[in-house]
């Protein structure tokens, strides 16, 4: 039986020079799931830098402005004091030129795609111990959570995404109904929601449900 698998993931090489590109459209060329398109229009952006610093990071500014855009970067150099600049500028996945295969390549691309990150071991336990600094030293001593949210407020709308009603979630929280009110009040109104459908959503998208 013929192979009907059709590209999915459209993939972007940008700023390469001309052998890079060759070498990895030749790699995406490979896998009929991908396909090569331009980076307005790309699932993922590949783009390939030699050296760290503040051009690179421009670069991603500039190429992720505007519009949400998954980045798989092959680099040299060392990214640890970036890494937390380049995730927020939309950097899921990060290659070592020096250790760069067809397999890898790809596998990348495919996970990146679907939502997920690839980072070297290294970078990845500097975004942990960015990421328990931020927590410890700015977050906690104002009682917040990574998403913003008090953890109060996220405690209301988890029960209120299970179905409590305010009366049931004051009595699980040992507050008074009119304390959950506030709280809920207090995140419809600094977000500009709606209602508590609504807030249950900002809830989701936040992955606290």
């Amino acid at each position: 039986m013929h192979d009907a698998a059709v590209a999915t993931v459209r993939v972007a090489l940008h700023d390469t020079d001309d052998l890079t590109r060759v070498g990895l459209a030749s790699c995406i060329n490979q896998d009929r799931r991908l396909s090569l398109t331009e980076t307005a229009d790309a699932d993922v952006v590949v783009l390939v830098q030699e050296t760290t610093g503040s051009h690179a990071m421009e670069t991603l500014r500039s190429l992720s402005s505007g519009a949400a855009k998954r980045f798989l970067l092959i680099v040299d150099g060392d990214w640890r004091p970036y890494i937390s600049t380049a995730v927020q500028h939309g950097v899921r996945a990060i290659l070592w030129r020096a250790r760069f295969s067809h397999t890898s390549f790809l596998h990348t691309i495919h996970a990146v795609s679907n939502g997920g990150g690839v980072l070297p071991p290294s970078l990845q336990g500097t975004l942990l111990d960015e990421h328990q600094r931020v927590q410890r030293d700015v977050l906690a001593p104002l009682d917040l959570t990574m998403c913003g949210l008090t953890t109060r407020e996220v405690d209301v709308l988890q029960l209120i995404a299970e179905g409590f009603d305010l009366k049931e979630i004051a009595q699980k929280l040992a507050y008074s109904e009119r304390t959950i009110k506030n709280i809920l009040y207090q995140v419809m109104a600094r977000y500009g929601l709606r209602n508590r459908v609504h807030a249950v959503s900002l809830a989701i998208r936040s992955g606290l449900i």
